[in-house]
């Protein structure tokens, strides 16, 4: 065993803390693997059993992710003990997964007194449930337009996860590793967390202050402090577009200079790629909530459906009724 592998032994004898994975049909299996792994490598470095787990579903014999692999469950969705910690572990068309069986078995839960999390999407599942009601919580970015059009009074940020008293729900992929790290440091110390880390060749560890996406300057490859701030202005007033001229002077420049600007770094003038921006939340909402055309039309900044299915079959090739019959085979995460 090398140096870094040694064992943390720890003095005090104490009960293992149980998490129940529950493996919702089509979940990621990214955020599941990263969580579990971090337990197990918790164990394995304390050289004792910290952690315990269990995987529990919908027809308690076995559940299929989203890259086709098949999980042999341990149980349904039976009673649990008060300690336990519920990992809710969505994916891929989180609405469909989102059963009424599973909407009954969370509430019961949690009305007596367990902790439950939403890995990825199932930050849905929970705020469906009625378990984020006036907390902050997060969820993937792909997921965030459609979030916030259903679960208005949810405070919903872009960390990569957040802790609201026993309600804890994460962006999905490696945010697990973050969240069961910061976990791990709270049950038994930095080293231990650490070490983990370590194990898993995770060299920056984010805490719930880090947001998932990547900053707007290394998102479009442009460090140009003005171009960035007026694409975030874009991205922050989908609903109500703001006109170039008041975003060149935002920025203390004029429409000419800004016209410029777009056209030298991201080959488009800013009206287009603001049609772009709007373009692209429209198609998040349309394939991932049950909103009529009208009224994702207007969320988008849109005075018409008329002009609204112009703009997007010019952009996308196809008309935004048609590209809601598609969401029956969506694409894996």
């Amino acid at each position: 065993m090398s140096v870094s592998e040694t064992p943390i032994m720890f003095s005090e004898t104490q009960k293992p803390k149980r998490f129940v994975f529950v493996l919702l049909d089509q979940f990621t299996m990214l955020c599941f693997a990263s969580a579990v792994e971090s337990l197990r490598i918790a164990n394995r470095t304390a050289g004792e059993t910290l952690y315990e787990w269990r995987f529990i579903g919908e027809d308690g014999v076995s559940t299929t992710c989203s890259n086709g692999c098949v999980f042999q469950l341990d149980a349904e969705l039976d009673e649990l003990n008060r300690d336990d910690i519920v990992m809710v572990c969505g994916g891929v068309d989180i609405q469909a997964a989102t059963t009424k069986k599973v909407l009954n078995w969370i509430r019961r839960e949690a009305r007596r007194g367990v902790t439950i999390a939403g890995l990825c999407t199932a930050g849905y599942t929970l705020a469906k449930a009625g378990l984020l009601d006036g907390k902050k919580a997060t969820i993937h970015w792909e997921n965030q337009d459609s979030f916030i059009e259903e679960f208005e009074d949810i405070e919903l940020t872009r960390s990569v996860f957040v802790i609201d008293g026993n309600r804890i729900t994460t962006a999905g992929g490696t945010a697990s590793i973050d969240l069961m790290l910061k976990i791990i440091a709270q049950d038994h110390g930095e080293d231990l967390a650490n070490a983990v880390a370590d194990q898993l060749i995770y060299s920056s560890i984010r805490t719930d202050q880090d947001t998932q996406r990547l900053s707007v300057p290394t998102r479009i490859g442009v460090r140009h402090p003005k171009l960035s701030r007026v694409i975030q202005m874009m991205e922050k007033n989908i609903e109500e577009p703001i006109s170039p001229a008041i975003l060149a002077s935002d920025v203390g420049m004029s429409t000419r200079q800004l016209e410029r600007l777009f056209r030298r770094y991201l080959s488009r003038s800013p009206k287009r790629y603001y049609m772009e921006l709007r373009l692209g939340r429209a198609r998040n909402l349309l394939m991932q909530t049950d909103m009529t055309v009208i009224n994702v039309a207007l969320a988008c900044g849109f005075a018409s459906p008329s002009h609204f299915s112009k703009c997007y079959r010019s952009h996308y090739n196809t008309t935004p009724y048609r590209e809601r019959g598609t969401q029956a085979n969506p694409t894996a995460r």
